[in-house]
């Protein structure tokens, strides 16, 4: 749609019936109401906006289209800009390899771009751009992506354009391939970035191919009982905060209040005084001003601190002992909802006490079965043991004060770490103690050890550490909405896992002991978004058996799918340096899921065989915010309406369900305040076999619902084998978005 830029009647009319091309719209009115207000003189840019906010104030779920023809009139004011600032008069892109020269030549790009590809691979990179893709986005994807990740001028001109975003982090992530290969893994990636089958993570949409910031979503520390240990974690933090990342910090570790300093009683001031240093840092720390840092930690429900800090978040109280900057996630034995499902007493133990009293950390162990196990045998070792100190509460009452602070903030995110540990595919090499920031990561943790400083020299200070597992998570959506539809699976898999386990090699991380980590386990989390919306096109309601059981099924070919990728990246390239001795070399981890099919027993002996490339494979992490961009549903959610607005800080747009039609209507209807959340339990729980790692699974309830049934519905989720819960979203609490892992 190139039109020779004037405010003419003619070529505004022109505009506009291009971009109902196709479309379920009527425009006469439109074009009336809008000429009232548009004169000749007025300039291109905003007589375009004023036809993009009147085409936005027709949308309604009888007219969703709307959004389409929004999108259409917004890209020509991209396409203008683009030129105006690129200097090139014809067609909607540019050259692409003269951009690439200007954004690296402004230190907007890294250098590696042009060192790594020939002039003559980005012209034929540039040949496959198909504007026509940029049809596919709605008007709040489209706007989403321009506004905060299409890569601009430091003027925040426009320069990058939506096609050539896709192409840069193909480009990226693919740049250390076989050159064999790999003018045909560009365009795979490309094929499947630019078809929106699937998104990337946050940072890797936003900072592949720019000189600043890095690649991975989040990243879980292990702090240990030290004041060197407190303070690096919370330096290192600051730095991953800097760069970009969202952070889980398990502090179970720490002593508690009262407990002992080099043997003086009574002097700890426990877990508090730490956790709202990391709020202050979660405040000060943020991405050059865009937004402040995100923290999550956890802490163990029979840490003797635990009631101070499930209390941390409320809203009344002791501001001295708040902290409401900052998420928190509370990690449960088995025994612990055993004990609330019978009503019986619970015991709060200072895990420094343990240590020094029965010579073991309570945290390091896990119940090897469901009702059985060593965790409990220790446990019940120290409520016997007369010589440790401890308090005695009724489980129930600890539950109280969880839900409480669940319906009035939406934390804590619940963490059910036997069933974690007992799924764990690398146990061999560690333990896991708490989730990420969105409760869809589990991998294996443990706290660096500070080891001497010395004197290199008279002017260099040497400090010497033992690298603990640093959790890094490299995460990617596939658009089930689109996908599945498209039968698309088989070949998106294939270049989606590739790109992850490209981002590991790619990407420069702050802490050299992630860095470690990263290489370690190589660690990704290929996850999903648009459940609702592929129910929808399958005209498939959400509380249903039916529901249910497809969930399970299509979860498995995922899974199948994301395994056997690995598998082959693995006879490539190599398997992860830690796989001798994991459920994956022993062929236990698919024992233990219970893939006796055929094709997953010939995947086995070939994994057995061949190894695996990845560590951890499946995630799904919340990712609304490009899901907004792909034009689909977030997640494994119910939509919150068919037709709402969706606000931010900076604007407020109208946003119907995908694809809605008198058909799928029907099905969105139930949305997510609406629908029975023991079926939202069921769903996950069948998705949640097929998934090494976790869900973020939001429960959605009114502020009127009776403590007795969120308890219920937390006992079902323990139940049926989910790992985590993510938030607690009541009508009567704003909880605040996660960004980190909108993959």
């Amino acid at each position: 749609m190139i039109i020779d830029i004037a405010t003419t009647r003619d070529k505004l009319v022109d505009i506009i019936d291009r971009a109902q091309q196709g479309l379920a719209v009527e425009t006469e009115a439109y074009k009336d109401k809008a000429f009232k207000t548009i004169q000749e003189d007025t300039p291109i840019d905003k007589a375009l906006d004023i036809l993009v906010q009147n085409a936005l104030e027709n949308m309604d779920e009888s007219a969703p289209d709307w959004t389409y023809v929004a999108s259409r009139i917004y890209l020509q004011q991209l396409y203008h800009q683009a030129r105006q600032n690129r200097q090139y008069n014809t067609g909607e892109y540019g050259d692409f390899y003269q951009l690439i020269t200007m954004l690296t030549e402004e230190n907007i790009y890294k250098t590696t771009l042009l060192e790594k590809y020939s002039k003559a691979e980005i012209d034929h990179f540039a040949k496959q751009i198909d504007p026509a893709r940029d049809l596919y986005f709605t008007y709040l994807g489209l706007h989403t992506l321009t506004t905060r990740y299409l890569a601009t001028d430091h003027d925040k001109n426009v320069f990058e354009l939506p096609q050539e975003r896709w192409m840069i982090i193909a480009m990226t992530l693919m740049q250390h391939e076989d050159k064999a290969n790999r003018t045909e893994h560009v365009l795979e990636a490309y094929w499947a970035l630019s078809n929106l089958y699937m998104t990337v993570a946050t940072p890797t949409l936003a900072n592949a191919g720019k000189t600043h910031g890095q690649l991975s979503s989040c990243f879980i520390d292990t702090v240990d009982d030290s004041l060197q240990s407190i303070y690096d974690s919370n330096t290192d933090i600051a730095k991953l905060s800097k760069n970009g990342g969202g952070i889980g910090v398990y502090m179970g570790k720490i002593r508690s209040r009262g407990s002992s300093i080099k043997g003086f009683k009574g002097m700890s001031s426990g877990v508090v005084p730490w956790i709202k240093q990391l709020n202050n840092t979660a405040v000060n720390v943020d991405q050059l001003g865009t937004r402040k840092g995100a923290i999550a930690v956890y802490l163990d429900v029979w840490h003797r601190d635990i009631e101070a800090f499930l209390d941390l978040k409320l809203n009344n109280g002791d501001e001295r002992m708040r902290a409401h900057d900052i998420f928190t996630g509370v990690t449960l034995p088995d025994l612990f909802m055993e004990q609330v499902e019978k009503r019986g007493d619970w015991y709060l133990f200072d895990p420094h006490e343990v240590r020094q009293v029965m010579g073991y950390s309570l945290e390091d162990f896990y119940d090897e079965a469901k009702g059985n196990g060593t965790w409990r045998e220790k446990y019940e070792e120290c409520v016997n043991s007369e010589e440790l100190s401890k308090r005695k509460i009724p489980a129930i009452d600890i539950m109280k004060r969880i839900m409480k602070s669940q319906l009035e903030s939406g934390t804590p995110f619940m963490f059910y770490r036997d069933e974690v540990n007992r799924q764990n595919s690398n146990s061999h090499k560690g333990m896991i103690y708490c989730s990420n920031l969105c409760t869809e990561i589990t991998q294996n943790q443990s706290p660096s050890e500070f080891v001497e400083e010395f004197l290199e020299n008279e002017n260099t200070i040497v400090k010497k550490y033992k690298s603990g597992d640093y959790v890094v998570c490299n995460l990617s959506s596939i658009n089930l909405g689109k996908a599945v539809p498209d039968e698309v699976l088989d070949r998106l898999i294939k270049i989606q896992v590739r790109m992850l386990d490209n981002v590991i090699d790619i990407n420069t991380l702050p802490i050299m002991q992630a860095q470690l980590t990263n290489k370690k386990y190589r660690a990704i989390g290929l996850g999903t978004f648009g459940w609702h919306h592929l129910l929808a096109h399958n005209n498939m309601k959400w509380e249903t058996e039916e529901a249910v059981q497809y969930a399970d099924e299509l979860y498995e070919r995922i899974a199948f799918l994301t395994i056997q990728a690995s598998m082959e990246l693995s006879k490539e390239k190599g398997s992860y340096p830690a796989f001798s001795g994991s459920k994956w070399s022993s062929g236990e981890y698919f024992d233990q899921k219970g893939y006796d099919k055929t094709e997953w027993l010939a995947l086995k002996d070939d994994v057995k065989q061949h190894g695996i490339r990845n560590g951890y494979l499946m995630a799904v992490a919340p990712n609304s915010t490009t899901a907004m961009i792909a034009g689909s549903t977030a997640s494994i959610d119910p939509i919150f309406k068919p037709f709402y607005y969706e606000e931010k800080k900076d604007f407020k747009i109208p946003v119907t369900a995908p694809d809605l039609t008198h058909k799928t209507y029907d099905v969105y209807r139930r949305s997510a305040y609406i629908v029975d959340q023991r079926w939202s339990v069921k769903q996950n729980a069948a998705r949640q076999r097929h998934v090494d790692q976790s869900l973020s699974f939001n429960f959605y309830v009114p502020n009127t619902i009776r403590a007795s049934i969120l308890l219920d519905l937390h006992l079902q989720a323990w139940r049926e084998g989910l790992k985590t819960t993510y938030y607690v979203r009541s009508t009567s609490n704003e909880v605040e978005e996660c960004e980190w892992c909108q993959s």
